[in-house]
């Protein structure tokens, strides 16, 4: 509580940034969440919850951090902060040119193909981030995750009241998805490849009788893949991107069932 109240404090009056104690208690939030003592959003009872003064502090920890010249062998940087070390000790699989940000969290066993994770990220264990695929700033990856080649899971600080994306456990996240402001995955689902989902996006159930209607959330075990929906405007009538849950990903299933493997159990050609 006295780490947030200083932070709040801060976050309304910016010259407190000035004192030594202000300082101190930004740079405790930031190791705390290097470390996954504390987390900008959390399980709870019946969903989420997102400790918005957290982010407050990984936004206030900017100012007051000045550039500085980074270097990993051969290469360079100019930054404010810096790269997260120690992965060996961490238990953490890191292939060049896979680069964490410090202030993000690493599970053991998480395993980085090239690739980025932003400050404020939660990636538990087991998850793959596979290459060219990026974490963003706060984002929530739960335990033994697949993040498919290119994936982009948006970061948000800005503004601080915006949940940051969640992805739950034993999702699997096919190749070049989109993930941005705010979308919960629930657990087990599989995105197929190319599906694009922000906080407006119509998430459509097509395997009833009536099509049901998501936005925001798509819900645990759900087979997705991008489709689109027939919209009129002033111009005429076009067809507008949406994501299709096409079937469940069946109980029995092997969690680490392939992207595949889940679209031919519903039949659908890959």
């Amino acid at each position: 509580m006295e780490l947030k109240n200083i932070i709040e404090q801060a976050w309304v009056n910016r010259s407190l940034l000035e004192e030594s104690s202000t300082r101190e208690a930004i740079n405790t939030v930031i190791e705390e969440l290097d470390k996954g003592r504390l987390r900008v959003a959390e399980p709870a009872e019946g969903g989420w919850k997102v400790n918005e003064w957290v982010k407050k502090a990984v936004i206030l920890y900017f100012p007051i951090r000045g550039m500085q010249t980074l270097e990993a062998g051969p290469l360079e940087f100019h930054d404010k902060i810096p790269l997260k070390r120690n992965y060996a000790s961490l238990g953490v699989r890191v292939v060049p040119h896979a680069i964490a940000r410090y202030g993000a969290y690493l599970a053991k066993g998480v395993i980085l193909m090239p690739g980025y994770v932003n400050i404020g990220a939660y990636v538990d264990e087991g998850t793959m981030v596979d290459t060219w695929a990026t974490v963003g700033s706060c984002a929530q990856i739960g335990r033994h995750v697949h993040l498919s080649g290119g994936v982009g899971i948006g970061g948000v600080l800005e503004p601080v009241q915006a949940a940051p994306v969640i992805i739950e456990d034993h999702a699997f996240i096919g190749s070049r998805c989109i993930v941005v402001e705010g979308v919960r995955v629930g657990r087990e689902a599989v995105l197929g490849a190319n599906v694009v989902l922000t906080a407006s996006s119509k998430i459509i159930d097509v395997t009833g009788t009536e099509p049901v209607e998501y936005t925001g959330y798509v819900p645990e075990r759900s087979v997705v893949i991008p489709g689109t929906y027939t919209k009129k405007f002033p111009a005429g009538t076009y067809q507008v991107p949406c994501a299709l849950i096409i079937g469940k990903r069946k109980e029995s299933t092997d969690k680490k069932t392939s992207l595949n493997e889940a679209l031919r159990d519903n039949s659908v050609a890959v």
